[in-house]
């Protein structure tokens, strides 16, 4: 009798992690499914785009790590300018490619274009 119930037991456990776990085990093979299909599809310029996205995005990060070690004193205000300028000047580079480059998916003609007409300013160094 011992064993009907411990044999009952493991397999309501088994029922409960399977119905629990299914919609879980769906989305990570649509997430799977979705980033292979992706990058198959993608073409050349949308790479690169992505890639340069990627770039600016992680370029901001650094700009914000500058800062935060510079307020907490990290850095001199010195170091902290001539660094500053440099990732500044860096991002703007990949905005440029980025603007060089094709409209953002999904946006018009007249929304992707920067307000700007001339090429961006680069930080002066102080």
């Amino acid at each position: 009798m011992a064993i009907v119930i411990v044999l009952s037991i493991v397999v309501l456990l088994v029922l409960i992690v399977l119905l629990v776990g299914a919609p879980l085990r769906q989305a990570a093979a649509r997430r799977a499914g979705a980033v292979e299909g992706d990058t198959d599809n993608l073409a050349a310029g949308d790479r690169a785009r992505d890639e340069l996205e990627a770039a600016r995005e992680a370029k901001y990060r650094e700009i914000r790590d500058a800062e935060l070690d510079f307020r907490t004193g990290k850095l001199s205000e010195r170091d902290y300018r001539e660094l500053d300028a440099e990732l500044r000047a860096e991002a703007l580079v990949i905005l440029d490619e980025l603007d060089a480059g094709v409209r953002p998916r999904g946006a018009s003609g007249a929304r992707s274009r920067s307000r700007r007409t001339g090429p961006r300013r680069r930080p002066s160094s102080d």
